[in-house]
């Protein structure tokens, strides 16, 4: 097989190999939530949600530092997106008229093969920029609703209220989430730039190293059934 040959078959086996694995983490979370960190978080949020809204009044300072903490760390990242993107955009351009082929690319090293690499970076620090981005959007929704009385938001019962304001807190984490696995995706895709070889190293290693990180343990699992016995009992799939 041609050097340049490698690219067009490791690179898409590669991304082949992360979109399957976050495909069967989808499915996970939305079938077997117990089982992933990320079901076992969106559980947690919807207790400390109504653990809040139950005394607005005595924790509302301490509801709305919390959600700033996040709003902080969303705001950090989608700063550094927005700044590696423009960096990117800025190198491409320099570099388009006299690209240069390093030693140590084992690969395809036509300008149009190193443009589109560095392309494929921006496009997930863009993508991450827009998920904090969004993320930011929802924290800062709910930090306005986790200070308010439940019975002042539905007048019908507290459960909508929590289970709403809980809702939105989930949405904005997995924004979070999402904007932090394009940041897994762009370290991938960076050591592409030194070939097609590194690059599906990297893709097997990474989906070794996130399968446990985004899985629980047993141990785990009871720890959480001994705080929330009930949302253990309901078939909640919405994460």
């Amino acid at each position: 097989m041609e050097e340049k040959q490698l690219d067009f078959l490791l690179v898409p086996l590669g991304l082949f190999v992360l979109a399957l694995y976050h495909a069967w983490l989808l499915f996970s979370v939305l079938r077997r939530p117990n089982t992933t960190v990320i079901g076992l978080n969106a559980f947690a949020r919807r207790r400390w949600v109504q653990a809040m809204m139950a005394d607005s009044l005595k924790n509302g300072v301490l509801a709305v530092q919390t959600i700033r903490n996040n709003i902080m760390a969303s705001t950090v990242l989608a700063t550094t997106a927005i700044t590696l993107a423009s960096l990117i955009s800025v190198f491409v351009s320099a570099t388009s008229k006299s690209s240069t082929s390093s030693a140590l690319v084992y690969g395809n090293k036509t300008s149009l093969a190193s443009s589109t690499k560095l392309f494929a970076i921006s496009l997930c620090f863009i993508l991450a920029f827009l998920c904090h981005i969004q993320a930011i959007r929802y924290y800062a929704h709910v930090s306005f609703l986790v200070t308010t009385p439940p019975s002042v938001i539905d007048s019908r019962g507290d459960l909508v209220s929590v289970k709403y304001v809980g809702r939105s807190l989930n949405r904005g984490s997995l924004f979070w989430s999402l904007g932090l696995r394009a940041f897994y995706v762009s370290f991938t895709l960076f050591l592409w730039i030194f070939g097609p070889i590194p690059m599906f190293v990297s893709c097997i290693v990474m989906c070794s190293l996130l399968y446990f990180l985004d899985t629980t343990t047993e141990h785990t699992r009871d720890l959480h059934r001994s705080f929330c016995p009930m949302e253990n009992e309901e078939a909640e799939h919405n994460v």
